[in-house]
């Protein structure tokens, strides 16, 4: 092939070099493998067979019921054995059944009646030893029926009780003691108040008076609440 005049020597090596591998390329037939490639029917790949998982279902062994560390030491209770709080209040209450049947409904004690047990309560706190501190509490539905909370007020707990939670002991007018929980943060009795509340009859409608007889230590005064005879003979 004769090179045109007037070309630098670079170019006219690179024009060389250019006609060479054209030569080398057709001699291998490389133009016509490529379009054969490019224009060959696509056979499709065999398609993996899936194995079907197969889960069973999975065997949970039965465990005993998680209890707290502070009941495990304590015989597991039988709700289903439990009697019914009508039928517990029958038994601890002093009063009659038909009256704790009566409160039970909500209308045995009058507000009268309740008015009448506060003021009696805060007639015995002013005969008490001034030396002591006491407070007159009256009972609600929460303290002696649903919850078994009993809060107390929060300026006596900030002058006279610990700051942190303790043991509180109740003594009744017979001087029998019953151990409570006394929370300090929430400022009320927790546990042991139920047995206290349960086994002295405490109704709704009643007023306490808590004399502090020990640092840790209450004496407590339960004014009772008379049943209204017009709703008795009504009902």
């Amino acid at each position: 092939m004769a090179i045109e005049k007037g070309i630098s020597p670079y170019e006219a090596a690179r024009e060389r070099k250019v006609q060479e591998n054209k030569r080398k390329m057709e001699a291998l037939n490389l133009h016509h493998l490529s379009a054969a490639v490019a224009h060959a029917p696509k056979t499709p790949s065999p398609m993996k067979q899936k194995r079907r998982r197969i889960i069973q279902a999975a065997v949970v062994a039965p465990s005993p019921p998680r209890r707290s560390r502070r009941l495990a030491h304590l015989p597991e209770v039988k709700y289903a054995e439990v009697a019914p709080e009508s039928e517990r209040m029958k038994r601890w209450s002093p009063r009659k059944p038909t009256e704790i049947m009566c409160w039970g409904s909500g209308g045995s004690i009058s507000m009268e009646a309740r008015l009448e047990a506060a003021r009696k309560a805060e007639e015995l706190e002013s005969e008490l030893d001034p030396e002591f501190p006491s407070f007159v509490k009256r009972m609600l539905h929460s303290h002696v029926v649903r919850g078994f909370w009993l809060g107390l007020p929060s300026h006596f707990c900030d002058s006279y009780l610990p700051k942190q939670d303790s043991t509180i002991t109740l003594v009744d007018e017979k001087d029998e003691e019953f151990e409570t929980n006394y929370l300090a943060y929430k400022k009320g009795l927790s546990g042991g108040w139920a047995g206290f509340a349960l086994s002295h009859g405490i109704l709704d409608g009643d007023s306490t008076v808590f004399q502090l007889i020990k640092p840790t230590t209450f004496k407590v005064h339960i004014i009772r609440a008379t049943v209204d005879n017009d709703n008795k003979e009504s009902e």
